[in-house]
């Protein structure tokens, strides 16, 4: 059976996330360890203990969810060997998929998102923003409601920051663009428009300050070619080197995910393999779901989920 890994983003941390993969395998109990050492503080604590507001701080979340993502592929790495087609995260979540695919060693790929959810959330401290979720069919392409509202006098810059599905769709930019686009949408038949608890328009132009901050601490993190295919938010495609890797991922800050996309390709071109979920809850699994219903799709986060996927697998 062929396997295609999936890495969760921000929004999927919760307290006690990893805790009892840690305590039932020594090898996920090693991953949080190395992680804690490469920060030089107690990741591990916050992930199993919370409190909930700081771990979903966006230097947080960042890390808390690589180290819980990378714990379950250390845990299942093993079995699924020669198994694994492609990898892929969404948004943060593609990070991880380069430590899996070899590209990033732990404890770079640690600190490299530590430092890229502290530039997110500098930036976002700095020119304030706002994110919301726009579910149903629309009655007309997101991309053309964004530039009306970015146009209108009572909006402001607004764009499309994740095509997550089918219908749902995520909004990014000013304050005022925001609020105007999510009328906007609501008169066009969206069925709802809610505000995100975010700390900065992320996937917008809102994001462009922490673009040279970002691409310093990827040249830094020492980027190896991918050992598996890796697909890419920004192009919905194989990424065919780490060069363009390193690229795309300074591109991702600013550009929106193109979750649907990518998943069509991927399934497209893996339709018979099963879609693993590494990390906390099963959000991805959902997507995918509703993108390509004949997908197998399972989730790896816990020791019960481990237990299942082994069978599965076996």
């Amino acid at each position: 059976m062929d396997v295609v890994l999936l890495f969760p983003g921000q929004g999927s941390q919760k307290p006690g996330m990893g805790k009892d993969l840690a305590e039932a395998f020594p090898a996920a109990r090693a991953v949080f360890e190395a992680a804690d050492s490469a920060l030089g503080d107690a990741l591990s604590t916050l992930c199993f203990e919370g409190p909930a507001d700081t771990l979903t701080l966006t230097s947080n979340a960042q890390p808390a969810l690589l180290t819980h993502g990378a714990a379950a592929w250390a845990v299942v790495r093993e079995a699924l060997a020669g198994r694994v087609r492609a990898a892929a995260g969404h948004s943060l979540g593609e990070f991880t998929a380069y430590h899996a695919a070899g590209s990033l060693s732990l404890e770079n790929a640690v600190r490299l998102v530590r430092a890229r959810g502290e530039l997110m959330q500098q930036a976002g401290s700095e020119r304030s923003g706002a994110m919301a979720a726009i579910l149903g069919d629309l009655g007309e392409p997101i991309d053309g409601i964004c530039e009306r509202a970015s146009a209108d006098p009572e909006g402001g810059l607004v764009v499309p920051a994740n095509y997550n599905c089918p219908g749902q769709v995520v909004i990014s930019g000013e304050v005022s663009g925001v609020e105007r686009a999510m009328a906007l949408c609501k008169e066009a038949g969206a069925k709802r428009a809610m505000r995100l608890n975010v700390s900065g328009a992320f996937h917008s132009p809102l994001m462009a300050p922490a673009r040279d901050g970002l691409a310093a601490a990827i040249a830094a993190a020492g980027f190896a070619e991918p050992a598996i295919s890796v697909f890419a938010n920004v192009t919905a495609d194989r990424v065919p080197d780490a060069a363009t890797a390193q690229r795309l991922c300074v591109e991702q800050l600013t550009a929106p995910v193109r979750w649907t996309a990518l998943v069509e390709r991927m399934a497209s071109a893996y339709p018979a393999a099963l879609f693993v979920e590494l990390g906390p809850g099963s959000v991805l699994s959902g997507l995918v779901r509703k993108i390509a219903p004949g997908v197998a799709t399972a989730q790896c986060g816990t020791p019960a989920d481990v237990e299942q996927l082994l069978a599965k697998v076996a």
